[in-house]
């Protein structure tokens, strides 16, 4: 089997340990579906799993997982093809994916955790309640892609291709200031931490066993509309969490989705796509109450 060294190119390896240090989580390997898988975990109390979007990696809860990990047990994997879950075999599809999640959360979690999707992540979450929620306490969807058509605004789609096509700094900062509303503002509270991200981001993004493994995971789970019938049949308490200002999946999404299936919606103010890295602190308050911890202010 491959080793890590082998799966990262060597930049890579260098600076995801830059950007793991510090996190208040500890990093193991598993197997999980046959696919070798780094988790971070961390913390004491209910278990709590975050599913982060496309093209990303679990360190980008690094900005809620300190205030998190005081209440909760937190496990963050790197999704299949993602990061450091370098696939060895290069099979992947939908039904693996559900099958690795599954497996995720036998080897980790000793009672049914709170499942919490971001974007791609999401989607997958959805998916899998809708055929597994009992094996789920809560399910916390994210500006999720798959309960809406993923029809972005025209700014968004072609910063997003001319990323893909072509991943250099100045192609992902075009896209980055259209995942945030505030992007300078994000760069400067995490100072050093950010040059690591972005850095990891792009090493990620022009490692070719990445961008193949971004393409099925996009193509079978993300842009795909989860039908109205698999989203009704998820019998956890569900809630809906979502930025303002997402150009990508819209408001009018999880307002819709709220309205038919019944989901508690929360907006955050001055966020785009990813209110956990953008709003961090109205996100964790957002995030205990949709695991029902109302008494949190």
């Amino acid at each position: 089997m491959a080793t890590l060294e082998q799966r990262l190119q060597p930049a890579g390896v260098a600076i995801r340990e830059r950007l793991l240090a510090g996190i208040p989580l500890t990093e193991r390997r598993l197997t999980l579906a046959g696919i070798p898988t780094a988790v971070l975990e961390g913390g004491d109390g209910p278990p709590v799993i975050l599913l982060h979007g496309p093209g990303e990696f679990a360190a980008k809860w690094v900005r809620i997982i300190p205030e998190l990990v005081v209440t909760h047990r937190v496990i963050a994997p790197d999704l299949p093809g993602h990061g450091a879950s370098q696939l060895t075999d290069g099979q992947l599809d939908a039904d693996r994916v559900l099958a690795w999640l599954g497996a995720l959360i036998a080897e980790t979690c000793v009672s049914p955790p709170a499942l919490v999707g971001h974007l791609l992540g999401g989607s997958i979450a959805a998916r899998f309640a809708g055929d597994h929620s009992d094996q789920l306490s809560r399910l916390v969807l994210v500006d999720a892609m798959g309960l809406g058509r993923f029809r972005p605004a025209p700014t968004f789609a072609l910063a997003l291709i001319r990323f893909l096509a072509r991943p250099t700094q100045s192609t992902s900062e075009h896209l980055w200031r259209r995942c945030t509303v505030d992007l300078d503002g994000v760069r400067e509270e995490m100072g050093e931490r950010w040059e690591a991200f972005e850095a990891y981001y792009l090493d990620r993004a022009r490692t070719p066993s990445a961008k193949a493994a971004l393409r099925t995971l996009m193509g079978q789970l993300g842009v795909p509309v989860i039908p109205a019938a698999k989203l009704a049949q998820i019998t956890v308490p569900t809630a809906l969490i979502w930025g303002r200002e997402n150009i990508a999946m819209r408001l009018r999404i999880a307002e819709a989705a709220s309205a038919r299936y019944g989901w508690p919606l929360q907006v955050i103010d001055d966020a785009a796509d990813d209110p956990a890295l953008e709003q961090p602190e109205a996100f964790v308050r957002a995030l205990l109450r949709a695991l029902g911890e109302t008494d949190r202010p």
